[in-house]
């Protein structure tokens, strides 16, 4: 059980702070709200407010506000108990203020890591980091601290004479003698160590510790100072006089309950206990039980709001970056949007254009198998029907004397086959009207596929109320009609097709057929596109049937939901 609060740095430095450009309103009120907790021991708010300050102000910007935040939140997290806690904040700080280099913010977290350990009965880790601030370049009193902490924790460690060794020494320091508050604690630790040791001198520094700080004014550190006082008397006089060693371990209880330090109301009730008997037995432990239990309880509580506090705003933080990121990514890709690139050939942009078009307005409809499937089909013919006879005119172009009549002629009916051909590519991929231009666009769709060989007839698309179908059905309905005449007109060598329309409930049925050759279900339903259809139908709830006969043409039957 530490008791001496002076070697835990529990003073908060007071600081002026200097008007920055970097100051905020928000910032000032949460870093003024953190200091107004603390100073108020609402050490769970003042650890929110402070932990709010940290993750908005630039460590190296308003270094002293970051280092007096962190400083209330470690303090708020090791007065909870949460000494894990406190170890994660405390590193953190170091690993900033050493880029800042400030060896007074150096010695002064080393010192409340040090104390850290302290608290968690790890002596070995705390005279490490106590020794490492003493190395730092500061001021003489700063340095007597970091020794002052080392003798203290020797004596924690229950070497005495070492303790002893180190403490007596610093009795004679000008900064040490000038401090009250300092010397009484020495006395103290000196008056404990002797009393450990067996020597005799140990009464008279542990009574001039108490006197000096009984005639002292009443302030939190000097309330610790005392329960030390009364701890060490205790063990004192336990052995040699009973009565005396009773009054002290009442007098340390009153003065930790006084102040309301949970632990050393703890103490206090331990030693009374071991000098009590019969009911007063019994009433002073059911009463160590119910504060150890309750304490348990509200230090669990403070680690986990702790825990959940530092985990939030780092979520929050990252969120902020998160979307601080993609805005600048935004706004460089609005500076580069107009960044134009390498043109081939002007025709082909053209077509690709239409093509790229097409098929992000796919991939906003359709299940991503569709466009995919639509994608290779589109490619296929750009490759097969468009670049061969592009190929061919450059080379014509290159190889004839376009002076003679014949080859410009022959050059023109080329190019104009080209046209006629990207025209038509562009046309079955362009947007589709669903519009009240819609059920008329459907029907020259339709019976554009008519020709001299070729009898194309429509049933029942009159009587189809088109505005109580969605947007997405239309295109559904529109682009299944012309892949099933695109297939008709390249493979089934019919001379009559006959698509048909009826409402039926809440159900459109939409028929197809022809009387052409017929189309073998196995080897060529994916060849012919029938596997593209099907899918299209799925997507949108409806079913597909397909019947078909060698030279007896092609019945498909579709189900569409209304």
């Amino acid at each position: 059980m530490l008791i001496l609060s002076f070697y835990s740095c529990h003073k908060k430095e007071d600081v002026v702070l200097k008007d920055n450009t970097y100051n905020t309103k928000q910032v000032n009120q949460y870093y003024k709200l953190a200091n107004d907790y603390y100073d108020n021991s609402k050490y769970d708010s003042a650890f929110y407010y402070a932990n709010k300050t940290k993750l908005i102000i630039s460590p190296e910007k308003e270094f002293r506000k970051y280092s007096i935040s962190m400083f209330i939140l470690t303090m708020a997290q090791q007065l909870q108990g949460d000494y894990a806690g406190a170890e994660s904040s405390i590193v953190e700080t170091i690993s900033i203020i050493e880029k800042v280099k400030s060896d007074k913010q150096k010695h002064k977290f080393h010192n409340i890591l040090a104390f850290n350990y302290a608290c968690q009965g790890n002596y070995d880790e705390a005279l490490y980091y106590y020794k490492k601030a003493s190395t730092f370049n500061v001021d003489k009193r700063r340095k007597l601290l970091s020794i002052l902490n080392i003798g203290h924790t020797y004596k924690q460690k229950k070497e005495y004479k070492k303790a002893i060794e180190i403490l007596l020494p610093l009795l004679d320091e000008k900064e040490i003698k000038q401090n009250k508050y300092y010397t009484s604690g020495i006395l103290n630790d000196l008056g404990y160590s002797y009393f450990k040791i067996g020597n005799p001198n140990a009464i008279k520094y542990l009574n001039k510790s108490l006197k000096l700080n009984s005639n002292m004014d009443s302030t939190a550190d000097n309330d610790y100072d005392l329960t030390a006082n009364y701890h060490n008397l205790n063990q004192y006089y336990s052995k040699k006089d009973e009565k005396k060693a009773t009054k002290y371990a009442y007098l340390l209880y009153q003065k930790a309950t006084e102040y309301n330090n949970p632990d050393d109301r703890l103490l206090g009730l331990s030693l009374l206990i071991k000098h009590n008997t019969g009911e007063e037995l019994k009433k002073l432990s059911l009463k160590y039980i119910h504060l150890n239990d309750s304490i348990t309880k509200v230090r669990q509580k403070a680690k986990n709001y702790f825990a959940k506090l530092k985990y939030d705003s780092k979520k929050e933080k990252e969120e902020n970056q998160k979307l601080k990121a993609e805005k600048e990514l935004r706004q460089e890709l609005e500076k580069n949007k107009n960044i134009i690139t390498v043109f081939t050939i002007v025709i082909l942009i053209i077509i690709l254009g239409f093509i790229y078009y097409y098929l992000i307005e796919k991939n906003k409809k359709e299940k991503l198998q569709t466009a995919y499937n639509t994608e290779i089909r589109i490619a296929k013919k750009l490759h097969d029907e468009l670049a061969n006879d592009i190929f061919q005119t450059i080379n014509f172009a290159e190889t004839q004397d376009l002076s003679s009549t014949n080859n410009t002629e022959k050059l023109l009916g080329n190019l104009d086959s080209i046209y006629l051909t990207a025209r038509n590519i562009s046309r079955e991929n362009s947007l589709i009207e669903t519009g009240n231009l819609f059920e008329a666009n459907l029907k020259e769709m339709i019976y554009s596929f008519k020709n001299h060989s070729v009898n194309v007839m429509i049933n029942g698309l009159d009587n189809i109320d088109w505005s109580s179908i969605t947007n997405f059905k239309k295109i559904t309905i529109y682009r299944v009609l012309q892949e099933l005449l695109v297939n008709m007109k390249k493979h089934s060598k019919c001379n009559l097709a006959i698509v048909s329309f009826k409402k039926q409930e809440n159900n459109l049925l939409l028929n197809y057929f022809d009387n052409g050759i017929g189309i073998n279900l196995e080897t060529n339903i994916k060849k012919n596109g029938l596997q593209n259809v099907e899918n299209r139908i799925t997507a949108i709830n409806g079913n597909f049937t397909f019947d078909s006969k060698t030279n007896k043409g092609v019945k498909i039957n579709m189900i569409i939901p209304i």
